[in-house]
């Protein structure tokens, strides 16, 4: 069977959209010995290089940052392989064009027995019904699907989908490689820039590869505007200077989404930076952030709450210094207020550290969860009327001014969790001097079947013959922001909090 048929129209269509396609387009790769990078998946003797190579390619989702070559790679397919290519772009394709191309290629593999290849780019636009359209079609082998995305399939593909294709991750390109692509553009005479007599001058071609961050798109786009605005010289020739690729470029290639993976990744890297002590990498992540565009609110709410996790009672200022960062970044604005996040940062990554408050809150919520919710006892309770008074609310209580110290040794907790131990203060900071002050739990009278719980609540009966309470995992409390979209939902599960018995209203 033929490879795909093309009218006269069609040949015509393609040889003008050539003519006039911007020089990305016009240089792409018609082979796989032309395609620059990815040796990893496509290399010599690499699994998808034979599979295209022998024309017997399977559902592959390629994944990867704008200008590493996703699409290339599928018209490299469609011009090897036998079967018939369909592509589509979810930005405008539907369920109705979905099942057009799958119809088609259920009557084409009966009648011709010729397999359908289907791409589909930017396959994360695709809602879950539209990717549920082809899934059944995937599974029994009536089309071999390429999807290309620059989202994490992990999260944008469905995991139905996602697991009747493989994944294949592109990296962003090198410089060397981005050169090479650039060189071959200026001495290509029938596609690239070669009949124009380009002249790339030594470190404009450093500039241009630099600012085009790993995308070779963005390169050969911005050589061309610059070689078109350029008028010929002496001999004529065009010198392109490093001022002709900064108009042309007016900014670099930014590789940042504020809705996508790199707004978890990136967000992660600053906690983590803050956490670790390391104000010169929280600058940069920081920096990174707001260059990409990123809600500086977001990162003022975010940083809040490093000051609550990370450093807690360790530095008591950090917390109010967080708030009033905040406040400045909403009254000031953008470019000022970045500078209130950037001595924010700075600050809590200066910081002693502690997470005490922290693990102790999130032990205290797992009692909350996880034991009977026992009465108030009665000497806490107030007693506004005779009737409690007579039934004993308040009794016994004592009251911590009367003692010299204001502290008073008896029991505030339900009699099921007596001897409760949540909060355990590091000798870091401040904290140093809350222990000191909380030295005196030492000494008070225990009940003997209280446990002593250290980053964790559990009672005597958990705690194996001879040992001491396992501790929770500190970092398994402290997870990172998970990548969904809602930002409360995100909060939310970072706390660890086990689901509440009580109804809502």
């Amino acid at each position: 069977m033929p490879r795909n048929q093309k009218t006269l129209f069609d040949t015509q269509r393609e040889e003008a959209l050539n003519r006039q396609a911007p020089l990305a387009a016009r240089m792409r790769p018609r082979t796989l010995d032309e395609f620059v990078g990815q040796d990893h998946i496509i290399g010599e003797g690499k699994v998808l290089r034979r599979a295209i190579s022998n024309d017997a390619l399977f559902s592959i989702i390629l994944w990867g940052p704008p200008g590493s070559g996703k699409t290339t790679l599928a018209r490299i397919i469609a011009d090897t392989t036998h079967a018939h290519f369909e592509q589509l772009s979810a930005v405008s394709a539907g369920v109705a064009d979905l099942r057009r191309v799958v119809k088609e290629a259920q009557d084409r593999l009966g009648m011709f027995q010729q397999r359908t290849i289907v791409f589909i780019d930017e396959i994360h636009r695709f809602n879950k019904a539209q990717q549920d359209a082809i899934l059944p079609y995937v599974e029994d082998g009536t089309i071999i699907l390429i999807g290309a995305t620059t989202e994490n399939p992990s999260f944008e593909v469905n995991p139905a989908l996602r697991s009747r294709a493989r994944v294949f991750v592109l990296e962003a390109l090198t410089d060397d490689q981005i050169g090479v692509i650039v060189d071959r553009a200026l001495s290509d005479t029938e596609r690239g820039l070669g009949a124009l007599n380009v002249l790339l001058a030594a470190d404009a071609r450093g500039y241009l590869i630099n600012m085009s961050n790993g995308d070779a798109r963005t390169a050969l786009n911005a050589l061309e505007a610059a070689a078109l605005a350029k008028p010929p010289g002496v001999g004529g020739k065009r010198l392109i200077t490093v001022e002709d690729i900064r108009d042309a470029l007016q900014s670099r290639a930014v590789r940042y989404d504020k809705n996508g993976e790199l707004h978890y990744d990136a967000i992660s890297a600053l906690h983590k930076s803050v956490r670790d002590s390391d104000p010169d990498a929280a600058l940069y992540w920081l920096g990174r952030m707001l260059d990409g565009g990123e809600d500086p609110l977001y990162i003022a709410r975010r940083v809040v709450r490093m000051a609550v996790e990370d450093i807690g009672l360790a530095d008591p200022q950090a917390l109010p210094l967080t708030i009033a960062a905040q406040q400045a970044v909403h009254f000031l604005g953008q470019p000022e207020g970045d500078l209130a996040l950037a001595q924010a940062v700075v600050y809590l990554a200066q910081a002693p550290k502690s997470n005490a408050v922290y693990t102790a809150y999130a032990a205290a919520l797992k009692d909350v969860a996880e034991t009977r919710n026992e009465p108030v006892p009665l000497h806490l309770r107030n007693a506004p009327t005779p009737l409690m008074k007579g039934l004993g609310y308040g009794r016994g209580y004592q009251y911590a001014h009367d003692d010299d110290d204001a502290r008073v040794d008896q029991e505030h907790f339900p009699p099921n969790l007596q001897g409760r131990r949540y909060y355990e203060p590091t000798g870091r900071g401040f904290e140093a001097t809350v222990r000191e002050r909380l030295a005196w739990r030492d000494t008070r009278s225990s009940d003997p079947r209280a446990s002593r719980i250290l980053g964790g609540a559990r009672s005597s009966t958990d705690t194996p013959q001879g040992g001491t309470p396992p501790a929770i995992d500190p970092q398994a409390l402290a997870g990172e922001e998970p990548q969904i979209s809602s930002d409360d939902a995100a909060e939310a599960s970072q706390v660890a909090r086990p689901p509440s018995r009580r109804r809502s209203k």
